[in-house]
């Protein structure tokens, strides 16, 4: 039998090490960057969409958003006060936990804390999310809907038959119950029914003054500001940035 063509071994030794170089691009331009912009926030984000942060760096062009391994961003600050790139800064690196990023900007530290308070933007719920109410689709047709979906509607869960080219539920269905989590199959279900539950959301974490190596905390309870020194570690990783 003739060897296939495709069959090649590949030493991996001869591979190209990318993952530095990325890495070291990063720690550049995030310490470039703090030479450019007066303030530094950290912030995390509810429900991450990357159209949705798209647009949200479109109305901010004038600021810098990044976003990738959050030890990564912790080295190119400082996470230490000994290698910290001026002062305070290491409070900053202890506070990227979870799914978060930096922004950088020149615009005034009230102004941006009152834009992200009141900015949200409604989005489809995925699997796991927690229910925000009852769904119920009543007994009859469902016009809205194309004949030709009405298997993949069989294939969710519903309870429908094809009457004279219109799908019919063929008895009262419950799409989901408020507080309880949402399966793949229910999530597909509000996204054809065009219900959006969830909401995109960038939350303000702490932020830092340069020059005055000043730091506060975000208390998002109260939407005040309080000084924190908290010791966080850090060792999840996010979307890689612009």
């Amino acid at each position: 039998m003739p060897k296939s063509k495709r069959d090649k071994k590949v030493s991996l030794t001869q591979t190209n090490k990318k993952g530095l170089l990325l890495k070291q691009k990063m720690i550049e331009e995030v310490r470039s960057c703090l030479t450019k912009y007066e303030n530094v926030f950290v912030f995390s984000v509810d429900n991450m969409r990357n159209t949705k942060l798209k647009d949200l760096r479109h109305q901010w062009k004038d600021s810098r958003f990044f976003f990738g391994k959050n030890k990564v961003m912790a080295v190119a600050l400082g996470r230490t006060k000994s290698d910290e790139v001026d002062d305070q800064l290491n409070m900053l690196s202890k506070k990227l936990k979870g799914q978060c990023g930096l922004l950088m900007t020149n615009r005034d530290v009230i102004d941006v804390l009152e834009w992200f308070k009141t900015f949200d933007d409604a989005e489809y719920a995925r699997s796991g999310f927690i229910a925000t109410k009852d769904v119920i689709l009543p007994k009859g047709p469902l016009e809205d809907f194309s004949h030709t979906i009405e298997p993949h509607l069989r294939r969710l869960g519903l309870p429908t038959s094809l009457e004279r080219g219109v799908i019919h539920l063929i008895k009262e269905y419950q799409v989901c119950k408020k507080g309880t989590p949402l399966t793949p199959e229910q999530a597909s279900i509000l996204k054809l029914l065009g219900i959006q539950m969830a909401k995109f959301k960038v939350v303000m974490k702490c932020h830092w003054t340069k020059g005055k190596g000043f730091f506060k905390d975000v208390d998002v309870s109260s939407d005040e500001e309080i000084t924190d020194g908290e010791d966080n570690e850090n060792d999840v990783d996010m979307e890689n940035k612009t």
